[in-house]
């Protein structure tokens, strides 16, 4: 059976495991093809959770809010998580201008977005929380080129995840700032998730079983065999991040991947903390629960 990926961004360290499983077989020898889409394909002109609202795609990639998004739309797509690449956040705001010491000096900044339903308020939100008025001038350039815009001083700040651009910030000495949300009492959630859409999930669940048992190998494998799982990697990366060092992104990563036993494991929990912060600060009108839009069945 072929299963089609849209990953969240041009091949990067978030998706060794795909590749590698890719790669050595780990899919084939669960009867599966993994087409894997990059969105440098159509330059993100459709989302990868669009994709997959569109039935082009059985799996995306995406902040696990973008499930909420879907969810709320008028004419709502049930999309549901159904693993977290990470345990722990490793995102981050970043800022090169060295005048700016946290949040709150983002006030009359600007801030490169990527036009989430929920990242603008996120962001204003955190500057409050560090005694700011959240009054940052959103701009929205090409999503390909928004890291760009703050190397490049047309920005001066956005989210990145610290162990892609931020190992390829110390491969060419540029000298940033990061504001972690956690450390200004936002309770961010797990990104990026890999989400489909529950029909889909009802109409392939012995496939998607399948598809998380390689996909698992893959990843721990990586974080097993860090050389072998980068040179593998390296043959997918795009030539303008082939500055970055792959063996320290995945040292960077690998120990949030989990284990044998909660790789991909999302705690409800920590889901309803999140959830129930965005429902508080009104930022989502809707009081979702966990069950609503995370399952782990495919990793138990």
């Amino acid at each position: 059976m072929t299963l089609k990926l849209a990953i969240d961004w041009t091949p990067n360290i978030n998706h060794i495991g795909f590749f590698v499983a890719d790669a050595l077989s780990f899919y084939k020898e669960n009867g599966l093809n993994i087409e894997i889409i990059n969105p440098a394909d159509d330059n993100y002109r459709l989302t990868p959770a669009k994709k997959v609202e569109l039935g082009k795609a059985d799996f995306a990639l995406c902040p696990l809010e973008s499930v909420l998004s879907y969810r709320v739309k008028d004419q709502p797509c049930m999309l549901m998580a159904l693993a977290a690449m990470y345990q722990e956040d490793v995102s981050a705001i970043v800022v090169k201008d060295q005048t700016i010491n946290s949040p709150k000096d983002l006030d009359g900044k600007s801030y490169a977005s990527y036009k989430a339903r929920y990242e603008d308020k996120i962001v204003e939100q955190m500057i409050k929380n560090d005694g700011g008025k959240g009054s940052v001038n959103k701009l929205y350039p090409d999503k390909l080129g928004i890291w760009e815009t703050v190397l490049k001083n047309k920005a001066d700040a956005t989210w990145i995840f610290t162990n892609w651009e931020g190992i390829q910030a110390q491969e060419t000495n540029e000298q940033l700032s990061y504001f972690k949300l956690k450390d200004y009492d936002i309770p961010y959630s797990y990104s990026p998730v890999l989400v489909a859409e529950i029909s889909n999930i009802n109409r392939k669940k012995e496939a998607i079983k399948k598809f998380m048992n390689a996909t698992k190998k893959g990843f721990l494998f990586s974080k097993d065999n860090p050389e072998k799982a980068c040179a593998i990697l390296s043959k997918h990366v795009p030539k303008y991040d082939e500055n970055i060092n792959l063996i320290k992104a995945l040292s960077a990563s690998s120990p949030f991947f989990g284990d044998q036993d909660n790789w991909g494991m999302m705690d409800p929990t920590s889901v309803d903390t999140f959830l129930l912060w965005l429902h508080k600060n009104n930022l989502e009108t809707t009081r979702f629960m966990p069950s609503d839009i995370i399952t782990n069945e495919f990793l138990e």
